[in-house]
């Protein structure tokens, strides 16, 4: 992984600490490249940029696992039930206070809250009308930066009345925060404590192509798991990205994955569906083809050499053929990308070490693209690997055809 200064800007971590100065949280900011000092817009683009660089890019964010992480969340998203499902107890949701607390917004807030997750109402000003929602969040912050200590004191009573726990934001100086700790606020955060910090990594980009079949495909009433992996696989890049996804702890997985059948199963069509929609919003177009391709005919290949010999989960070969190149396609080490995937132990075994069958194949494979053919098995078919490999280079073909008309 590109941890250096030149890695892409992701987003930016602020923690947020208790009464002991223990960081028990950090929120997650938008931020880009062009602007890395404040969050240029909070709507749906920002909160969705956020989501898939927290969840399906490569980043250096490895501590924003071991506590909860604040994301905000935009009034569309709240509304139109296109937010995918994430780990209750990884994800805090930031409700914006710029929103109208209707009852289609308190319905939303309360089916998540109902859904499991712990919410937290941003910038709360005493506003009376916000009370519906004060009766589902659990947490809401307060930006004291202009308060006195008389209108922080009757705001912390007005919230203790509605139990749930106040935050101060924006606290600049000692002084304020030792104010809102004798004024009761519980949580704190702000540049006294600490500022934002850039979370850099890689942002990695889906086919656009790809994922306009798969949104067609998603919405067919009688799509199957094995028809979304047809399309899935395609695209290296989005194979990856659904693995990523699956690891998550939003699906407590009971085993590792063997193939995007498994995956599909695992997320299910609705959290399939939304998360599509969501990378699809923000895909672009920059991945070397030839290395593409190259990765397609290899897992091809290696799975019509498994098909041929009757090998049990032949998917489990193209897996590995796909993976065991991915990592140079999408710039990381090998080590890194088989750890942030829930791939099966076989396969990771073939892909590091080219152990067992499914590395054995690997290997061949490998050594028949090359034209390295002392490396080949001595008592190998050469008229099974030649139609394996013409099988390989048409089903390629025509993936990457059917991709781009």
């Amino acid at each position: 992984m590109d941890s250096s200064p030149r890695g892409q800007v992701l987003m930016a971590r602020q923690p947020i600490f208790d009464s002991g100065q223990k960081v028990i949280a950090y929120e997650l900011l938008y931020r880009n490249d062009q602007d890395t000092e404040q969050a240029v817009f909070r709507d749906a683009s920002a909160t969705i940029e956020v989501l898939l660089n927290a969840y399906t890019s490569i980043s250096d964010a490895g501590s924003v696992k071991r506590v909860p992480a604040f994301i905000n969340i935009s009034e569309d998203m709240l509304t139109n039930d296109a937010f995918p499902e994430l780990p209750r107890k990884q994800v805090v949701i930031e409700i914006p206070a710029t929103i109208k607390p209707t009852k289609e917004i308190v319905k939303a807030i309360l089916s998540l809250a109902r859904d499991g997750y712990r919410l937290v109402l941003d910038n709360y000003t005493n506003d009376p009308h916000f009370d519906p929602i004060l009766k589902i969040v659990h947490m809401v912050k307060v930006d004291v930066s202009a308060l006195s200590d008389k209108e922080m004191h009757e705001c912390v009573s007005r919230l203790r009345f509605f139990k749930v726990t106040p935050i101060a934001i924006k606290i600049e100086s000692g002084d304020k925060l030792l104010s809102c700790s004798q004024m009761g606020f519980k949580l704190f955060q702000g540049h006294f404590l600490s500022r934002p910090k850039l979370v850099k990594g890689k942002k990695l980009e889906s086919n656009a192509a790809t994922l306009m079949q798969l949104m067609q495909a998603i919405n067919q009433p009688d799509v199957t798991p094995e028809d979304l992996e047809k399309l899935i696989i395609q695209d290296p890049v989005l194979t990856f990205k659904m693995l990523r996804i699956v690891n998550s702890a939003a699906y407590s997985l009971v085993r590792k994955v063997e193939s995007i059948t498994d995956a599909v199963v695992l997320l299910g069509m609705e959290q399939i569906r939304r998360w599509v929609t969501l990378i699809s919003m923000t895909s672009h177009d920059d991945k070397p083809e030839e290395l593409c391709r190259m990765l397609l005919i290899r897992g091809a290949m290696c799975e019509a050499l498994a098909r041929a010999t009757d090998q049990r989960n032949a998917g489990s070969y193209f897996m590995a053929g796909m993976m065991s190149g991915l990592h140079a396609l999408l710039g990381i080490d090998q080590a890194s990308l088989l750890e942030q995937v829930p791939l099966a132990d076989d396969i990771q075994d073939a892909v590091r070490d080219y152990a067992g069958p499914i590395g054995e194949t690997l290997k061949a494979v490998i050594a028949y693209e090359s034209g390295n053919w002392n490396e080949l098995p001595l008592d190998m078919d050469i008229d099974l690997y030649e139609s394996a490999y013409r099988h390989s280079l048409q089903w390629t073909q025509d993936a990457m055809q059917a991709i781009r008309d």
